[in-house]
């Protein structure tokens, strides 16, 4: 009898040691998976035939932001503020076919336009089984996101708008007058000259560090791997292709315009302001259609991301946080 109320006790004390054990553990595993979202993914997703890869950070059941990258480069340019927004937010950064890490298949096994790359981020947002998102666009993001919004507007809940144009006053930029001087002029070879250039080093460069006061303090890695992808065999074909199709952009202008009128997307507006791109009267043009747009100009050039990560990040989610 004895033997068995010993028995008893020691029982009752391991229970009750296991019950203060497994909140710890408990707490532990959270703080594991918590760090774990926190964590930028890296991963790749088969969307029609097109193995698309996307960096993806922050917890699913938070606000879901699309962040859809420009020319000529690719999700790399969001990777600092996916880290500073992944807190707070549930991130998803596709590369479009062609770019970065996702597929490159040949312009004659895909239609490089930016109609078909749009409906191709439609059925990547629907693989992921996302129901409703921010979209935030850079330069070509804001032809695809457009796009995708006025398909889709149920499911858009705002705008951050980065250096992305929609209005013709932006296209006031030096390097927009001037290809559209060779444009009008039918100068062929001078317009293939400067898209070529555009995807040289130097081009390249120039885009991140123009109007920049501390180019030193814009990490090389950024402009040197945009070149080295460039580089590869067949990618000039498809970006040129995508260049020459950019002017189908114009003709949607006035529809992208009655959307943002009509439904009146909360919308933030981040504009680097030595852009040579889109000048800030593009940034300006957004609140003639939006009655609240908030708009930012910044010291920055075409990717500001680079030196304003910080700064972006916190805008972001302030303009959120209040919707």
């Amino acid at each position: 009898m004895k033997n068995l109320i010993l028995g008893l006790f020691f029982i009752s004390l391991f229970q009750i040691a296991q019950s203060q054990e497994d909140p710890v553990i408990s707490k532990r595993e959270i703080a594991h998976n918590v760090a774990s979202n926190l964590e930028t993914a890296h991963r790749s997703v088969a969307i029609n035939g097109v193995n698309i890869f996307y960096r993806e950070a922050g917890d699913t059941s938070k606000e879901t932001i699309l962040m859809l990258h420009g020319f000529p480069s690719s999700s790399l340019m969001y990777r600092d503020l996916i880290k500073k927004l992944a807190k707070d937010f549930h991130i998803v950064a596709p590369d479009y076919p062609g770019f970065g890490f996702s597929d490159a298949p040949t312009v004659s096994e895909f239609n490089y336009t930016f109609h078909n790359v749009s409906l191709l981020m439609d059925a990547f947002v629907e693989k992921l089984n996302i129901d409703t998102y921010y979209i935030m666009m850079q330069d070509y993001g804001g032809p695809i996101g457009f796009r995708m919004a006025v398909r889709n507007p149920k499911k858009i809940k705002g705008f951050i708008i980065q250096n992305a144009n929609a209005y013709f006053e932006g296209l006031s930029g030096e390097w927009a007058q001037k290809y559209s001087a060779l444009l009008k002029a039918g100068d062929k070879e001078g317009v293939l000259k400067m898209q070529n250039w555009w995807m040289s080093l130097e081009g390249i460069k120039a885009m991140y560090l123009n109007g920049v006061k501390e180019p030193s303090k814009v990490d090389p890695i950024s402009y040197l791997t945009d070149e080295a992808l460039l580089r590869r065999e067949g990618i000039n074909e498809i970006q040129i292709t995508f260049l020459n199709n950019y002017g189908s952009n114009f003709e949607k202008y006035a529809e992208w315009q009655k959307y943002l009128k009509d439904h009146q997307p909360p919308t933030i507006v981040i504009w680097g302001i030595h852009d040579k791109f889109f000048s800030v009267e593009g940034a300006k043009a957004y609140s003639k259609d939006l009655k609240n747009v908030e708009t930012h100009l910044i010291d920055g050039s075409h990717f500001l991301l680079e030196l304003h990560s910080d700064k972006a990040a916190k805008l972001i989610t302030k303009f959120i946080d209040k919707i």
